[in-house]
């Protein structure tokens, strides 16, 4: 339990900060599917990919006090900010088991990009099982109100592809 919890506090602490609970639930999704370390379970929400599991654990971290979530009222929407407190920081130097460079350079280029980016590429990776056509069928019905342009649509498919490309994991040996 304390290893997964240790994990997302490794995610944030590798970031310095994730603006927002929809950011955050993405970049975790993203990184699970991309076969990172993460074992969430996600189902399909009015914003995408969401995990029940993610926000309780985020709301234990906050109560421990190990993170800091500030609320802004930004364009009249609350947004929070995520960041390790003092002691969050001082709770993953005794976890040894931090994040590898590889995931913390993907939560950092992850991060870069904005929720309604990220929304629509995590929708991609939800529904990966699907030919592309039904994915983008998908999308123009799910994710209506969001109104993503075609080429909203084209730019995130191409992220994933490059994303897919350059997180791939490397084989394990099993004697």
């Amino acid at each position: 339990m304390l290893k997964d919890h240790a994990r997302i506090l490794s995610a944030i602490n590798a970031t310095g900060h994730i603006a927002g609970r929809k950011k955050l639930q993405k970049m975790i999704f993203i990184s699970k599917k991309l076969q990172y370390p993460f074992h969430e379970k996600f189902e399909f929400h009015f914003y995408g990919p969401y995990s029940e599991e993610l926000t309780l654990k985020i709301e234990e971290l906050r109560n421990l006090g190990l993170i800091e979530e500030l609320k802004d009222k930004e364009n009249g929407c609350l947004q929070y900010d995520y960041s390790l407190t003092e002691a969050g920081r001082e709770f993953l130097t005794l976890y040894e088991n931090g994040l590898d460079e590889r995931l913390m350079l993907f939560l950092n280029e992850l991060n870069g990009q904005t929720a309604r980016f990220l929304e629509l590429v995590s929708t991609i990776f939800f529904f990966d099982h699907l030919p592309k056509p039904e994915i983008v069928q998908k999308i123009e019905e799910l994710k209506a109100k969001q109104n993503y342009s075609a080429e909203e649509i084209k730019e995130a498919f191409v992220y994933v592809d490059e994303l897919i490309e350059t997180n791939k994991q490397p084989l394990s040996m099993h004697s």
